[in-house]
């Protein structure tokens, strides 16, 4: 497999992969061993879904040197999670929706990991092969409302606050990848994912020791320097290298 997408057309929900802009329907488990079909599904009236459904998002805080140096925080001794409902998902293309305008609102750019196995305690050596493959997140927060909760849950699960997407890659290596965030066409975050402090293999061996993964899950990696606010009007992307581009509005 490559870049896969999952997409609607009238009432039906498909898995298909992603070739130079065309759509082949996977046929069989998109987590299993999937069949394609040869020839190309029409483009015209189907829609970009988020990539899967998973049963729980995982989002992984200070992880990136830069960011920890930024906030002038200790580096963690091991990864700080916290989970986001599933129904803040959003597509690529959606809108970005800030229920309280007086808060401020950041963007984060994240790489995110789609889970492709049952997973319980694996060690950092075999949580690899658990981990179906890539693609580009926002990790949208309400910061007024993470400073009144004093954790992160709510004010990082509004719907419309995980932008993901538009793709998953399922052959990409982690270690050396470009991540940045434009808004409005300026560049605001900009660093490699070589400066995650944990990487994505512990990360997925860590949340693996305190909760089952299951196919599907997605757990977003951390976000680098640069965080800053978004206000209605906004034009976000994210690039990561080796993923096609995440782009969102702010309503």
């Amino acid at each position: 497999m490559a870049a896969i997408g999952r997409f609607q057309k009238d009432d039906e929900i498909f898995h298909a992969k992603v070739v130079d802009g065309e759509l082949f329907r996977l046929r069989g488990d998109v987590f299993g061993s999937p069949s394609f079909d040869k020839k190309p599904t029409p483009r015209k009236g189907v829609k970009t879904l988020v990539p899967v459904a998973p049963s729980k998002i995982i989002a992984v805080g200070v992880n990136y040197l830069d960011h920890a140096r930024e906030m002038n925080r200790e580096l963690p001794k091991e990864p700080l999670i916290w989970l986001k409902a599933p129904t803040s998902l959003l597509p690529d293309g959606g809108k970005i929706e800030i229920p309280f305008p007086r808060h401020r609102t950041d963007y984060e750019a994240e790489l995110a990991m789609v889970i492709g196995r049952k997973i319980r305690n694996v060690s950092p050596t075999q949580a690899p092969r658990y981990i179906f493959g890539y693609t580009a997140a926002q990790d949208i927060s309400d910061r007024t409302v993470q400073k009144a909760d004093g954790q992160f849950a709510r004010a990082k699960s509004f719907d419309t606050f995980t932008p993901l997407g538009p793709f998953v890659e399922t052959m990409l290596d982690p270690a050396d990848l470009s991540i940045q965030q434009y808004q409005n066409g300026h560049l605001r975050q900009n660093s490699n994912t070589s400066q995650l402090i944990f990487k994505p293999a512990d990360i997925v061996s860590f949340v693996s020791t305190n909760m089952t993964l299951l196919p599907g899950d997605v757990i977003l990696t951390g976000t680098p320097s640069g965080v800053g606010p978004i206000q209605s009007g906004d034009k976000l992307e994210v690039r990561i290298q080796g993923l096609a581009p995440l782009m969102n509005t702010v309503k």
